[in-house]
């Protein structure tokens, strides 16, 4: 399994919290779709800082329960501030890995994977796989992931303009698919789910200041690489800083599938 290249921090974290909220907003068609409602159980694996497990918490409510999963230890300790930081009282923070994540199968309702299938190149099906052997009968696996290759930003600093197609190459040469979000019908099916719902689209959102894309978050793993220099990594730095304070705000401009497989 490849490693994972997001460095967690104050900005990353806000970046999640964001992406949760916008969740919420639009997806209110699937999440009810997959089963996400009051009183369900909910796996949230390869949750990060938990920014959508204590969202999910709020919708099934106290008589519901949400099992956050998370490999990486600088992510747990973000995700246990922010669940403590949220007052939910119904989210189980566990360690466990995307094929390993230590859940009884057939024992919870949805389980949700968000942006972690195009980190784990090769090992896509794998993970699907186990995802679906945790559903009880009629529950559903949710899964969202992007295309990188299809990324764009508006208004951003001519500087940034390299960051998209480098951080694409770099996910490539680490053996990962940057467009997975392409195959998640084709890996729900796979996995012997119906595919009760794949769409696609582009989530569009305004960069408030200090928010930072995924890209900026692997700069240190793509140095470490040789994916770009210190030169590159100090010249998005200042474009980024620059952007924070420009009267037009940087528009990111995002593909973003969804994909819902049922169990019979």
């Amino acid at each position: 399994m490849a490693d994972y290249t997001l460095a967690v921090s104050e900005a990353e974290i806000a970046r999640y919290r964001l992406m949760a909220q916008r969740a919420l907003a639009d997806e209110t068609r699937q999440l009810a779709l997959a089963g996400v409602a009051t009183g369900a159980v909910i796996a949230d694996v390869g949750c990060g800082p938990a920014a959508m497990s204590v969202e999910l918490a709020t919708m099934v409510g106290p008589t519901g329960r949400v099992i956050a999963v998370e490999r990486e230890d600088e992510a747990r300790a973000a995700a246990r501030q922010v669940i403590a930081e949220s007052g939910v009282e119904n989210v189980e923070l566990r360690e466990g890995t995307a094929t390993s994540t230590g859940i009884e199968p057939g024992s919870v309702d949805v389980v949700m994977m968000r942006h972690v299938l195009a980190h784990n190149g090769g090992d896509e099906q794998t993970i699907v796989d186990h995802l679906a052997s945790l559903v009880r009968p009629g529950g559903a696996v949710y899964l969202v992931d992007v295309d990188l290759t299809g990324m764009r930003i508006l208004d951003g600093d001519p500087e940034i303009a390299d960051l998209t197609p480098i951080y694409s190459e770099f996910h490539a040469a680490r053996g990962n698919d940057p467009m997975v979000g392409l195959r998640l019908g084709k890996l729900l099916a796979e996995a012997g789910l119906e595919v009760a719902d794949f769409t696609g689209s582009y989530s569009i959102i305004v960069m408030p200041p200090g928010i930072r894309p995924p890209l900026w978050a692997a700069r240190e793993a793509m140095l470490a690489q040789g994916a770009a220099t210190q030169a590159d990594v100090d010249r998005w730095g200042a474009a980024f800083d620059r952007m924070d304070t420009a009267e037009a705000r940087p528009t990111v401009f995002a593909p973003l599938f969804i994909g819902i497989g049922r169990k019979s």
